[in-house]
């Protein structure tokens, strides 16, 4: 008899144990936007021409997320955007100097600025409060109350201990 019972409370934890795992599935925590490198558009790689300083291209595109010392004549800007419920985006620039001087470039294709801000935006629009208050509301609010007048200070003496001891 006490096998009996033993059996059945273990089928019983075994049952309201398999029927509580699915629902942990169905909860999804918040993950964090993850931001990462430099943000490139199509205008700042259109600003690009050959024959452009490291300073040039430096101020135009940002500093370099990738600078090798075993490829010094190449920089790597690498920009990805992992957010939950959106596909993640990733997009490459590389730029090639020979020398001193921009020689050339390559980019994956890349947004305007306008369009890169418009995929930040959040899915639905954000509830605005009213920021009007009707008389009736102001009614319903006490009057103020005022301040009551400050007393003048008495007067400051004229001279202070000294700082020092004296000797």
């Amino acid at each position: 008899m006490f096998i009996f019972h033993r059996a059945l409370g273990r089928l019983g934890l075994a049952l309201l144990l398999g029927a509580a795992l699915p629902a942990c599935s169905f909860l999804q925590p918040y993950r964090v936007p993850v931001v990462q490198g430099n943000v490139v558009t199509r205008e700042q790689v259109g600003a690009l021409r050959p024959g452009m300083s490291r300073i040039q291209v430096r101020d135009i595109l940002g500093t370099p997320l990738l600078a090798s010392v075993f490829h010094a004549n190449r920089w790597d800007y690498v920009f990805t955007l992992k957010r939950q419920g959106a596909e993640p985006q990733a997009r490459r620039v590389t730029v090639y100097f020979q020398g001193e001087t921009l020689e050339r470039f390559e980019a994956d294709a890349l947004p305007s600025e306008t369009e890169f801000v418009s995929t930040l935006g959040s899915r639905e629009p954000p509830k605005v409060p009213v920021l009007e208050a009707t008389p009736e509301k102001l009614q319903e609010f006490p009057a103020p109350v005022p301040a009551p007048e400050a007393k003048p200070l008495p007067p400051l003496p004229a001279s202070y201990p000294p700082l020092e001891p004296t000797r």
